[in-house]
Protein backbone atom coordinates (compact mmCIF):
# COMPACT_ATOMS: atom_id res chain seq x y z
CA UNK A 1 0.00 0.00 0.00
CA UNK A 2 3.30 2.51 0.78
CA UNK A 3 4.68 1.50 -2.74
CA UNK A 4 1.44 1.75 -4.35
CA UNK A 5 0.55 5.55 -2.40
CA UNK A 6 -2.44 4.04 -1.05
CA UNK A 7 -1.27 5.10 2.25
CA UNK A 8 1.35 7.54 3.53
CA UNK A 9 3.34 5.10 5.35
CA UNK A 10 4.17 1.64 6.30
CA UNK A 11 3.13 1.90 9.85
CA UNK A 12 -0.05 3.78 8.91
CA UNK A 13 -1.50 0.83 6.39
CA UNK A 14 -0.27 -1.94 9.27
CA UNK A 15 -2.41 0.12 11.54
CA UNK A 16 -5.40 -0.23 8.79
CA UNK A 17 -4.96 -3.78 8.40
CA UNK A 18 -4.59 -4.33 12.30
CA UNK A 19 -7.96 -2.86 12.77
CA UNK A 20 -10.09 -4.37 9.84
CA UNK A 21 -10.26 -1.02 7.40
CA UNK A 22 -8.54 -3.11 4.57
CA UNK A 23 -11.13 -5.45 3.33
CA UNK A 24 -11.30 -7.88 0.43
CA UNK A 25 -14.70 -9.31 -0.50
CA UNK A 26 -16.14 -7.78 2.77
CA UNK A 27 -13.52 -9.58 4.92
CA UNK A 28 -10.95 -8.09 6.44
CA UNK A 29 -7.23 -8.49 5.45
CA UNK A 30 -4.69 -9.58 7.76
CA UNK A 31 -1.02 -7.90 7.77
CA UNK A 32 0.56 -11.10 6.15
CA UNK A 33 -2.36 -11.67 2.94
CA UNK A 34 -0.04 -11.08 -0.47
CA UNK A 35 -2.27 -8.94 -2.31
CA UNK A 36 -2.21 -10.61 -5.95
CA UNK A 37 -3.18 -8.82 -9.48
CA UNK A 38 -6.76 -8.54 -9.67
CA UNK A 39 -7.69 -8.70 -6.09
CA UNK A 40 -10.48 -5.93 -5.61
CA UNK A 41 -9.82 -4.46 -1.97
CA UNK A 42 -11.90 -2.23 -0.29
CA UNK A 43 -10.09 1.00 2.00
CA UNK A 44 -11.79 2.69 4.75
CA UNK A 45 -10.24 6.23 5.22
CA UNK A 46 -11.56 8.56 7.96
CA UNK A 47 -13.73 9.83 5.61
CA UNK A 48 -14.03 7.65 2.32
CA UNK A 49 -14.15 4.70 1.06
CA UNK A 50 -12.02 3.53 -1.92
CA UNK A 51 -12.83 0.39 -3.92
CA UNK A 52 -9.48 -0.58 -5.73
CA UNK A 53 -8.58 -3.57 -8.15
CA UNK A 54 -4.71 -4.06 -7.87
CA UNK A 55 -3.19 -4.21 -11.16
CA UNK A 56 0.40 -5.27 -10.53
CA UNK A 57 2.33 -5.60 -7.35
CA UNK A 58 6.17 -4.71 -8.24
CA UNK A 59 8.78 -6.75 -5.71
CA UNK A 60 10.37 -3.22 -4.64
CA UNK A 61 10.31 0.41 -5.07
CA UNK A 62 12.12 1.43 -7.91
CA UNK A 63 12.15 4.56 -9.65
CA UNK A 64 10.12 3.53 -12.75
CA UNK A 65 7.55 2.55 -10.36
CA UNK A 66 4.07 4.66 -11.12
CA UNK A 67 1.52 4.42 -8.56
CA UNK A 68 -1.27 5.01 -10.92
CA UNK A 69 -0.70 2.22 -12.84
CA UNK A 70 -0.22 -0.31 -10.06
CA UNK A 71 -4.13 -0.25 -9.21
CA UNK A 72 -7.85 1.31 -10.58
CA UNK A 73 -10.29 3.09 -8.84
CA UNK A 74 -13.59 1.48 -8.97
CA UNK A 75 -15.04 3.12 -6.17
CA UNK A 76 -14.98 6.15 -4.16
CA UNK A 77 -17.30 7.87 -1.97
CA UNK A 78 -17.51 9.15 1.61
CA UNK A 79 -17.72 6.96 4.09
CA UNK A 80 -20.20 7.53 6.71
CA UNK A 81 -19.33 4.81 9.10
CA UNK A 82 -17.02 5.37 12.19
CA UNK A 83 -13.81 4.18 12.25
CA UNK A 84 -12.23 5.11 15.81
Amino acid sequence: MKLSRLAKRRTEAHEALEHGRITKGGRPLKPGYQVKPGDELEIHYATKLVTVRVREVPLRVTPAVRAAELYEVLESHKDDSEWL
